[in-house]
Parts: C-alpha cells; structure tokens; sequence
C-alpha cells in the first residue's frame, strides 16, 4: 500500500497481519504529526477504511491546519 498525499499531508500506513492491527503515520514537511491507530480483518486493511481514517483526521484535527 503506498502512501497517501493530501492537502499538504502525507499518510503513510504500516500494518501487521499476524495482529490484525496498523496505524497510519501522519507527516507535514516531512514532520511527525500523528500516529492513528485501527485494527481490521483479513489479509491487509481494506483501501475504504484507510480512506476513513484520514478522512477522519481532517474532521477531528483541525488544529493541525
């Protein structure tokens, strides 16, 4: 899965199989913003709950704009 660029941001997503769980690393001008956490099923998280989960980052953090 390759990373995710929006609106100055960087999405990058790292995940465990055997865990089922994963996080997306959030990044401004190459900064560590934030770590958001998810947990899923099956052989790597689905590209519509990775799309929610950022999704969710501009609703929730608009400080970080």
């Amino acid at each position: 899965m390759g990373a995710i660029d929006r609106e100055g941001y960087r999405f990058e997503t790292e995940y465990s199989v055997i865990n089922q769980n994963g996080a997306i690393h959030v990044y401004r001008d190459g900064d560590f913003i934030k770590e958001l956490p998810f947990s899923f099923t099956g052989e790597q998280p689905e590209p519509a709950l990775l799309e929610k989960i950022v999704e969710s980052f501009f609703e929730n953090n608009q400080k970080y704009e």
